[in-house]
């Protein structure tokens, strides 16, 4: 491959996520409520955290954007559910309680207050990453593709990728009662139909390997939408691009480099080893294939989902090419990312977390939980951490040992530091936490568990605020 200078701007993030997250069964000693009848409560105290990482995190050079730069709403992971598929009950209940902090409570008014925040952002357009839907239902592709429908209506393109939740996913359910049923997944073929209108029919160039296609942004920029997802012959939830994919990936390079164009690569899943702990289902397979193939035309930035976490990362290579990971928009701070782009290949990248409360007093929803979404969500989030930590604390035979009081602050200490590693701001509270008899506890008493790595990980990785890069 020749090398090409196309971008001469660099990005970058990454985390963990829910792609990448142990799976539950519904247990028997569920309550009527939903609620797990565990030993230990799920801590009812706010997260020191809250303000810090819920607050908007604004640009520091957001005034000097110009008219020519490129604006981009990036979201990743809305995970939308049709409101249909639910009753609310005892399974849905479990599932949202042992989760992984997806607020699917709330995910319609999430969709809905994200469309209205776009509208007012005016961005010249809308990248989603994959993982639209909560596990591949084709009535809730349906219903969200109606929903993406209200912003191309506002003049505003929006194109998409699939995530490995989304075509021919086994896990499609509705929640009836304690139970859930099989509900309708989609096929590729499918997928492109139901989104032909969100960058489909519009694509320069399509893959016949895969959905992955080419779209123009504007007359010197576009967007390479690199679908990473394997549905066939079965989901998995790891990711690999095929290879005749990466020879249509080569001559579109080629391409655009010959009309002087710069790209902007997306893909659900992460080019980096963006987290330490989890590798095999977060990492695109292979992908040192394509970190040569883009690092060889230079191109320094790139786009992904998957890990539910705000990060960014840079190869490994002193010119090497940089990653922005998105956070999930169905977990709090349920935030998205703001790209300018330049004609120079600088860039400005910034997270804007939704404000429910406005939204909420704008279309007159008197939820107290929206209309103070800041602290509900990272009460919800907290809770689901610590949930995650109890279960592991029940799976786990060298961990049955452990007394309430031990299990009770070690599951505050894990769901204190993920809820600020899901927001990309451990560094604001790691220094205090690591001095907590918890974490002394993880690391005496729960070490050969992958929490505890995971922990050690978020630690060592949490030092600065994943949620701006500027790169002129």
């Amino acid at each position: 491959m020749k090398k090409r200078f196309l971008l001469a701007a660099v990005i970058a993030a990454v985390c963990v996520s829910a792609g990448c997250s142990l799976k539950q069964q519904v247990p028997d000693n569920t309550t009527e409520s939903g609620e797990s009848a565990t030993e230990t409560e799920a801590p009812s105290t706010i997260a020191p955290t809250t303000e810090d990482t819920q607050q908007s995190t604004e640009s520091p050079s957001s005034e000097a954007e110009t008219e020519k730069d490129v604006k981009i709403v990036i979201a990743t992971d809305t995970h939308y559910l049709a409101k249909d598929l639910t009753d609310f009950q005892k399974s849905f209940q479990y599932t949202v309680d042992h989760g992984d902090g997806k607020v699917m409570p709330y995910i319609w008014e999430i969709t809905d207050a994200f469309i209205e925040e776009v509208k007012e952002e005016k961005p010249d357009v809308v990248i989603l990453s994959g993982d639209l839907t909560y596990n591949g239902e084709k009535e809730s592709h349906k219903e969200f593709a109606a929903k993406l429908q209200e912003i191309e209506d506002a003049k505003i393109p929006v194109i998409v990728i699939p995530g490995n939740h989304d075509i021919n996913n086994p896990k499609a359910a509705r929640f009836t009662g304690d139970s859930t049923q099989e509900a309708n997944s989609i096929t590729p073929q499918e997928f492109e139909e139901i989104y032909q209108d969100f960058g489909y029919n519009e694509a320069v160039s399509r893959d016949s390997a895969s959905l992955s296609y080419v779209y123009q942004i504007d007359d010197s920029t576009r967007a390479f939408m690199l679908d990473s997802s394997q549905y066939e012959p079965k989901n998995l939830v790891g990711g690999m691009i095929k290879d005749d994919t990466y020879d249509w990936i080569e001559e579109q390079m080629e391409e655009a480099h010959d009309l002087g164009m710069k790209v902007i690569p997306v893909s659900h899943h992460n080019l980096l080893d963006e987290s330490e702990v989890y590798l095999d289902d977060c990492t695109i397979e292979h992908s040192e294939q394509l970190i040569d193939q883009l690092e060889s035309w230079e191109v320094p930035l790139y786009l992904s989902g998957h890990l539910h976490v705000q990060h960014n990362m840079k190869s490994t290579k002193e010119t090497g090419i940089q990653e922005i990971v998105t956070s999930s928009l169905s977990t709090p701070p349920c935030q998205y990312g703001i790209l300018y782009y330049g004609e120079d290949g600088g860039f400005r990248y910034h997270t804007k977390p939704l404000d429910m409360k406005a939204w909420a007093l704008k279309t007159g929803n008197k939820d107290k939980n929206l209309l103070d979404f800041k602290i509900y969500g990272n009460r919800f989030l907290n809770k689901v951490f610590y949930n995650q930590a109890q279960d592991e604390f029940d799976r786990r035979v060298d961990l049955k040992g452990l007394t309430k009081y031990q299990r009770d602050q070690m599951a505050k200490v894990y769901a204190e530091l993920n809820v600020a590693s899901t927001a990309g701001k451990v560094y604001s509270i790691r220094d205090k936490v690591m001095k907590k008899p918890g974490y002394k506890m993880w690391e005496e008493e729960g070490y050969q568990s992958i929490l505890s790595q995971y922990l050690q990980w978020i630690t060592s990785d949490g030092t600065k605020d994943y949620n701006l890069l500027d790169k002129e």
